[in-house]
């Protein structure tokens, strides 16, 4: 299981948009040398979270991208759902039914089961984590902790890098 290059450059251009704080704005020539990203990936990735709404764009010689509104009210599940729709989505089972028209599996699917579950999980990670939570970590602030709901297991850190 892959998260793709636009989710993780997206994330990595949204986290430097945040380093500005509430008051800067970054250019796409300062994003893309920062993250080493050519201008032209990073500025259709801007686009794809400015037309969101995640972040503004300001045009002319003091312009550049800000938040579009702050970092704790900018979940990271809603993020990665604009770059790239979830891991499992709804049309999963038939896009992949192989040579037939509908899946030989599409009835009592246990693997349906399966990647409805690993959706779940990974939802509940990045849904309750925020561009705040982020932004934290990156300046050597507590790392993100969520509990588990088995008692039994440890909590879960998740970690995101930037």
């Amino acid at each position: 299981m892959k998260f793709s290059t636009q989710e993780e450059y997206g994330l990595r251009c949204l986290i430097a948009v945040g380093k500005v704080g509430p008051e800067g704005s970054a250019t796409i020539p300062e994003i893309s040398r920062k993250e080493g990203l050519s201008e032209a990936h990073v500025a259709k990735l801007l686009m794809i979270m400015r037309k969101d709404g995640f972040i503004n764009s300001t045009r002319g010689h003091a312009g550049g991208y800000a938040l579009a509104r702050p970092a704790s009210q900018i979940v990271l599940g809603e993020v990665l759902a604009s770059l790239g729709g979830k891991l499992v989505e709804e049309d999963f089972c038939e896009r992949h039914s192989g040579q037939n028209d509908i899946c030989t599996h599409s009835q009592g699917c246990t693997i349906k089961s399966l990647w409805s579950k690993v959706q779940v999980a990974v939802d509940s990670v990045i849904n309750n984590i925020t561009l705040e939570d982020i932004l934290r970590e990156s300046t050597g602030g507590e790392l993100v902790q969520l509990q588990s709901t088995r008692p039994e297991r440890r909590a879960l850190t998740a970690e995101v890098h930037a």
